[in-house]
């Protein structure tokens, strides 16, 4: 990490801009500029604070967000790697494999494919499913409080 808390937060203002655009082209002149220092330096200062050179974080930012379209929406492979940045389809898919380990559209089936498995629901999912009915706990209390004394075990009248 840098020393200098003042250039940490600079280099956090860079950080922050390529997270909310980063379907743009962030060169390190333009991220040195919004950081205030050299080219150079920020080159050098941005891998030592985050561990990743600039671009590379870049790219794995785009890959993220292309990885989140694949896996929610049903857009074209192409649509969702020119949205994230990419200007050739070709770069797309082998930047993305690198970092994923398996291509675009096997990411989507492999998605699609653990949300109809059944056995691989979460099990906050299933929990929230098989919790019990609220309603009954409630409205029980509530009869409580207006003078009824009765049971969870005695059965209720229809009126």
């Amino acid at each position: 990490m840098p020393a200098d808390p003042k250039l940490l937060r600079r280099l956090l203002r860079a950080r922050d801009r390529m997270d909310a655009a980063s379907h743009e082209d962030w060169p390190v002149r333009r991220l040195a500029e919004v950081s205030a220092v050299s080219p150079s330096h920020f080159a050098r200062a941005f891998k030592q604070a985050f561990g990743l050179p600039p671009h590379r974080y870049l790219l794995t930012r785009r890959i993220e967000r292309a990885a989140a379209l694949l896996r929610e929406t049903d857009l074209p492979v192409s649509d969702i790697a020119f949205q994230t940045g990419w200007s050739s389809l070709g770069t797309f898919g082998r930047v993305f494999r690198e970092i994923t380990g398996a291509q675009p559209g096997q990411l989507r089936l492999d998605a699609r494919a653990a949300v109809q498995a059944p056995g691989l629901v979460p099990g906050c999912v299933l929990g929230a499913a098989h919790r019990p009915d609220l309603n009954i706990a409630v409205s029980e209390k509530r009869r409580r409080r207006a003078g009824g004394t009765t049971s969870a075990t005695e059965p209720e009248e229809v009126a």
